[in-house]
């Protein structure tokens, strides 16, 4: 008998969340309203009172923190090759020029030690991704950003529930993006969020994310408010609506279970390959955090009986989902084009984006579920 497919991310919706949903649909007030501000206010207490933003996705949270900046053309904003590629697009979206920083080959985020050889006079910003929701080590990065007085955008959207030196990424720093994609640690079906304490950013992405508008729909529709309002200057259709927000206000207190479950998964998966030649694992830093476990990330070694396009057939005939997160954007044909970009400008990137895969992980996999993962890649690399 077939097994069902097995995919490698699946989101964990409650049946709360679900009457939630059901419920906002009745209410007849489904875009943006009451349950955003519910959510919004939620976040902004689960950051340590930071001000949290609720948008469309967190694709859209990096566009309006850097159209936040008033970037120039030439500005720079440095950031890493091994990430999606909204990361690059929205700096360069917002009239940015990106520069990327090779990655640390042990933990796959940005190389600190080569990040201030990389700014310039027309630097602006310093764009980190916590890589598979393992923190960058930002205390050094902070810095540096001080020092030559730099802003900072964290993105986070492998992280949210992730900590670094005990305190959750959003809680301190400068700027966080947030995702809420159905593949990440908690969703709203899309969306992201901002998060930050600076009152400019706030006031500009306020505007920025609907129109312009100097007000929200809520506000000018609800039964004291007023129709009149006025654009402060030309904005976006980043508004998140109330049903998303119903399936956040439930996700977000399970957030901190769902990354337990992700740590416990994790354990199981490296107690499982220790000592495996077909793989390198994901390693820990030395200094102190805690992961979001958003993915689990092996890198495929030449001891490997497939290459990375085989392995993932070879895994898909046994039904079993794999991820690639990322190909290094580097060698994307626009950027390589634009920017002149050689395939080996940034080697650790390039090596991880054409060995790494991702594997099954999400909090509500059953022991039987993961089992069968690790039992098939025994199979495959033809262990005893």
């Amino acid at each position: 008998m077939t097994e069902p497919f097995l995919p490698f991310a699946r989101p964990a919706i409650s049946e709360a969340a679900i009457e939630e949903v059901v419920a906002t649909l009745r209410s007849g007030w489904i875009t943006t309203g009451p349950r955003v501000q519910k959510f919004e206010d939620m976040l902004t207490e689960y950051h340590g009172g930071r001000r949290a933003l609720a948008l469309t996705s967190a694709t859209a949270g990096l566009h309006l923190a850097l159209l936040a900046l008033e970037l120039e053309e030439g500005d720079e904003v440095i950031t890493t090759p091994l990430t999606f590629a909204a990361t690059l697009n929205t700096i360069v979206l917002a009239g940015g020029t990106p520069v990327l920083v090779d990655i640390v080959p042990q933990t796959l985020n940005m190389d600190i030690a080569q990040l201030e050889a990389a700014i310039t006079p027309r630097t602006r910003a310093i764009m980190p991704v916590h890589y598979a929701g393992l923190p960058v080590d930002l205390d050094p990065l902070y810095a540096i950003a001080k020092k030559h007085s730099l802003r900072v955008i964290e993105d986070c959207a492998h992280a949210i529930g992730a900590e670094y030196n005990g305190k959750k990424l959003g809680s301190f720093g400068d700027i966080q993006v947030m995702s809420f994609h159905p593949n990440k640690n908690m969703t709203t079906g899309e969306g992201g969020a901002v998060i930050t304490d600076d009152a400019d950013i706030i006031n500009k992405i306020e505007r920025l994310r609907f129109h312009g508008i100097d007000r929200n729909a809520f506000n000018r529709f609800a039964k004291g408010g007023s129709q009149q309002y006025d654009i402060a200057y030309p904005g976006f259709k980043y508004n998140m609506m109330d049903i998303q927000a119903a399936l956040g206000i439930h996700q977000l207190p399970e957030l901190d279970g769902f990354i337990k479950r992700r740590a416990e998964l994790v354990q199981n998966y490296l107690a499982a390959f220790a000592g495996w030649k077909e793989f390198i694992l994901p390693q820990a830093p030395l200094y102190s955090h805690r992961p979001a476990w958003h993915l689990f990330t092996p890198r495929l070694t030449p001891d490997c009986p497939f290459d990375r396009d085989g392995f993932i057939n070879a895994m898909k005939a046994e039904n079993i989902g794999i991820g690639l997160h990322y190909q290094s954007t580097h060698t994307f044909s626009w950027y390589a084009n634009e920017y002149g970009w050689q395939p080996t400008d940034f080697m650790n990137s390039l090596a991880a984006g054409n060995h790494i895969v991702s594997l099954p992980l999400f909090p509500t996999m059953t022991e039987a579920e993961q089992n069968r993962v690790i039992k098939t890649l025994e199979k495959l690399f033809k262990k005893a």
